[in-house]
């Protein structure tokens, strides 16, 4: 599949969107100087070519301040990455999943309620039939966010 051309009004939409995926298309059509059916006709198109994957949801951080957050780097058992990725999908507190290079396989971003949860958390990946090592990092706190 060729990588989509994003002109700079595709690029602004784009922006526009990740700051609100549920901004009304008049909103949005305001904001860039354009009509509704046009800005409906981008994101259709952009849907189509799997720019726009999909929507999501953000809770603000301040409706989660009390969890406690690591990241969690696992390595894995060869031939093992699907199988690992399909559990980790099924874990709630599992927030984010990166598949990365170098010494660890997948760095796993979780959330727990308290200290104890969280251990309990690491405890149940590191259980996980392939998952050889997993080393953590509790985030004290976050100094920027895009």
């Amino acid at each position: 599949m060729t990588k989509p051309a994003l002109d700079p009004t595709d690029r602004a939409l784009l922006a526009l969107l990740r700051d609100d995926a549920r901004a009304p298309t008049a909103e949005l059509a305001r904001a860039l100087g354009l009509s509704r059916t046009t800005v409906q006709s981008r994101m259709e198109r952009l849907k189509r070519q799997r720019v726009i994957a999909g929507f999501t949801v953000t809770v603000p951080d301040e409706l989660e301040a009390h969890l406690v957050r690591a990241h969690v780097l696992i390595t894995l058992a060869p031939k093992r990455h699907a199988a690992i990725e399909a559990a980790l999908r099924r874990i709630a507190e599992v927030r984010v999943l990166h598949s990365v290079s170098g010494p660890f396989d997948l760095i796993a971003i979780v959330a727990a309620a308290s200290i104890g949860e969280l251990d309990a958390l690491i405890d149940r990946i590191g259980a996980l039939d392939g998952v050889e090592r997993t080393t953590s990092a509790i985030v004290l706190s976050t100094r920027i966010q895009r």
